[in-house]
Order: structure tokens, then C-alpha cells, then sequence
């Protein structure tokens, strides 16, 4: 059967001041728990990982997994620079009872394909009997990963798919045909449900589905249904709310305000948003939520 998962890559809740604010963030956690999304993506890009230190990190998950692990998959991001940083968050995440993580490309400085498959390698040893995502970003990591080298990527005992973003359909496509069959690819970009299941993904890692998830279902089950219709319906109401929140966190963090989750805030350099800008959350809020 064909897939439409929508995993909900989740913000996370500071105060005005860069301080966690981690009521705030068990709100938000509550919230996405009732939007019936297959499941979270906690402290990716959309968290704001590289902005959360080790003893933030262990509270965060701790507390997704208390409010979500009943009710959806929680795939823990643990993906840091180093293997040694990535393999402490996943003994971490393991002893708080996480069993489904995902790891970035080490970032910042350049690796070697064969630096990255041992990296992915100690990662995997460490995740044990869990389950592993590959989280492809070279956008933002500056390490792209090949299609050579997800296939190598997946022969790893516990590397079970990708989440690829900021990538082309073909992209997607290319690593569909190359890796095996029962390898789950995800797309990080928010609209793109229908064009990449048709790609060969199984679904969706989107952040503004965390605050207006509704459209977002709509396209899944118009998806499942093969009804192009309600596909093309649904499709227009994701394309809206995409278009005025997209991939931005503060915006996000606005409509949480709106909707009375969270008065949460950004902790990175992301530009709040213009008045203009809040009266149009408002309102793509008021007519999706």
C-alpha cells in the first residue's frame, strides 16, 4: 500500500530572553499529539538543535516522549559534527526510552564520503536495535551525500531511510531506484506530499504541519483515496498556509500565540515577524486551524 506519513517536525519552545522555555515546548508536544500525524521529528532544524545544549537536550526529549511516545512515532534527531557528540545524544535518547533517531550529515567542516559512512556506521552500532534515518541537508550541512554513498548508507544494519531536504524530486527519485525497496525516504519540504510519494518517498517531514495540521491530513487521506479532487483541493489549502509560514520558525512560533499553545519564542538569529506578517498568520491560522 502506498504511503502518505506526515511526520511533524516540531519547534522548540524559548522565552523571549533564549531561555528554554520547556512548558512551553510540553504544550506544543500536547498539540501535535492530537493532529492524528503518523509522527515527530523532535529537535531537528525545525527545533533548533544547534542552539540546545546536552542538559536542554535530555529534558526535550525526555518530555516528547512523555507526551507523544503513547500516541505517535518519536524519531529523536541526535545528528552533531562529531561522532562523539552524535553517540552521546543517542545513549541519551536511548535511556529515555527513544527508538526511532535520525542524524545529520556531520556539518560545518568538509567530509569525505568515506569520513561520513563511518560516522553513519558508529552511529548505527550505537543505536542498537533502534531504527536509524540518514537526514540529508547539504544546503546546510555542506556534505552532500551521493547516490553511491546512501546506498552503502543503507547496507548499515539499523539505517532504515532518509529524510532528504532542500533536494529536487529527480534527487528523490535517483535514490529511490538505487536503494532497496523497503527503504523509507521523507522530503523536507512541506508541500510536496503528493509530487514525492509519486517520487518514490513514503511521506513528508513538515514543520508548518506542527501548527495548522489539518490541510495536511486532508492531503494524505485525498492521497490515499487516489481521489484527484479532493487532491487538488487539499493540495491548494497546503500550498496557502505553506506559502505564508513555510519554513519559518518564528512565524510558527506566531501561530502558536494565535492558536494559545505557546507564548514561544526563537533562541537562533531568526528575524521576528512584521506586523504584516503576524495579521497573515492570523488568518491563514483562523482558516486552516
Amino acid at each position: 500500500m502506498t504511503r502518505y506519513d506526515i511526520l511533524t517536525a516540531i519547534p522548540t519552545a524559548f522565552h523571549r530572553d533564549g531561555s528554554l522555555d520547556l512548558e512551553g515546548s510540553r504544550s506544543i508536544f500536547r498539540f501535535v499529539g492530537e493532529s492524528g500525524n503518523e509522527g515527530a521529528f523532535v529537535l531537528g532544524t525545525t527545533g533548533e538543535f544547534p542552539a540546545v545544549d546536552v542538559e536542554e537536550f535530555t529534558a526535550l526529549v525526555r518530555t516528547a516522549l512523555e507526551e507523544l511516545a503513547d500516541r505517535m512515532r518519536v524519531i529523536v534527531h541526535v545528528g552533531r559534527p562529531s561522532t562523539f557528540e552524535a553517540l552521546r545524544l543517542v545513549e541519551i535518547a536511548k535511556g529515555l526510552g527513544a527508538t526511532e533517531f535520525a542524524a545529520l550529515t556531520p556539518y560545518y567542516l568538509k567530509s569525505s564520503d568515506d569520513a561520513i559512512f563511518e560516522y553513519f556506521e558508529k552511529v548505527s552500532d550505537a543505536v542498537g536495535d533502534g531504527r536509524l534515518y540518514v537526514y540529508i541537508y547539504p544546503a546546510r550541512s555542506g556534505n552532500p551525500v551521493s547516490v553511491d554513498l546512501l546506498v552503502r548508507l543503507a547496507q548499515l544494519p539499523n539505517v532504515v531511510g532518509a529524510k532528504v531536504s532542500e533536494l529536487s524530486l529527480d534527487d528523490i527519485a535517483a535514490y529511490r531506484e538505487a536503494v532497496p525497496a523497503d527503504f523509507e525516504l521523507y522530503t523536507g519540504a512541506d508541500r510536496d506530499l503528493i509530487a514525492a510519494v509519486d517520487a518514490g518517498a513514503q511521506g513528508v517531514v513538515s514543520g508548518v504541519s506542527s501548527v495548522t495540521p489539518k490541510p495536511f491530513r486532508a492531503l494524505a487521506d485525498a492521497g490515499r483515496a487516489g481521489d484527484p479532487a479532493a487532491i487538488a483541493a487539499a493540495q491548494a489549502a497546503v500550498d496557502d498556509v505553506v506559502s505564508l509560514i513555510g519554513g519559518d520558525m518564528a512565524r510558527m512560533k506566531e501561530a502558536y500565540r494565535v492558536l494559545e499553545v505557546a507564548d514561544a519564542h526563537c533562541r537562533m538569529a531568526i528575524a521576528e515577524p512584521t506586523d504584516a506578517e503576524r495579521s497573515a498568520v492570523a488568518q491563514v491560522v483562523a482558516a486552516h486551524r
